[in-house]
């Protein structure tokens, strides 16, 4: 269902696109851009960044799961083996030992979880604002009327200008507060207008 509904706003968006160019003398002074958002959110340096940076923050925790993880199975593995000569009595504590660290291995596995999802979640929602205020900046820098991203099928390389978007992310992470470049050879241009003889 959400497929097509996500057909239905790209044909929507794309007849909106359609009629914005078909206007006249209007459309021909009109610049018009498309950014590819999921290249932006994959290929700039501050995705990585906050990539690595979770990677990071989680990789201790998921290590301690793993050891965690070995260590219950070594109880069950030698339970297994040696449940047979065992007292009742011993038999009992192993089975609780293992069940009360299956349980706490469990409880920690979803606490990581729960944990490394609320961090993405509020890192992507930052890193989002952060190439929506770059996609912004540029385009008034470089005089876009109209930035097009979710819902373009397709547009011709020459309205494409996530690479010079991406060029701006680094040129940002290389120096904190830069100014957006120039716009790239091949950067959009408005389109000429028509000369009516």
């Amino acid at each position: 269902m959400s497929a097509v509904k996500g057909v239905v706003n790209s044909m929507i968006l794309g007849l909106g696109m359609a009629l914005l160019l078909a206007t006249g003398s209007a459309a021909a002074e009109m610049k018009v851009a498309v950014v590819d958002y999921g290249k932006l959110m994959q290929e700039s340096p501050q995705a990585k960044a906050v990539s690595e940076s979770l990677k990071n923050e989680f990789t201790p925790r998921q290590r301690d799961l793993q050891a965690q993880q070995a260590s219950v199975k070594s109880k069950e593995d030698r339970l297994q083996k040696d449940g047979e000569t065992m007292t009742q009595e011993q038999r009992a504590r192993a089975d609780k030992e293992l069940r009360d660290g299956a349980r706490d291995f469990a409880r920690k596995q979803s606490e990581l979880q729960d944990d490394f999802n609320a961090r993405k979640n509020e890192e992507m929602s930052r890193l989002q604002r952060t190439l929506i205020e770059e996609v912004r900046a540029y385009a008034k820098a470089q005089g876009f009327d109209i930035v097009f991203a979710d819902g373009v099928i397709y547009s011709t390389p020459s309205f494409d200008i996530t690479p010079a978007i991406l060029t701006a992310l680094q040129a940002h992470t290389a120096r904190p507060g830069a100014a957006p470049p120039a716009p790239a050879s091949g950067s959009p241009t408005a389109p000429s207008k028509p000369t009516n003889h």
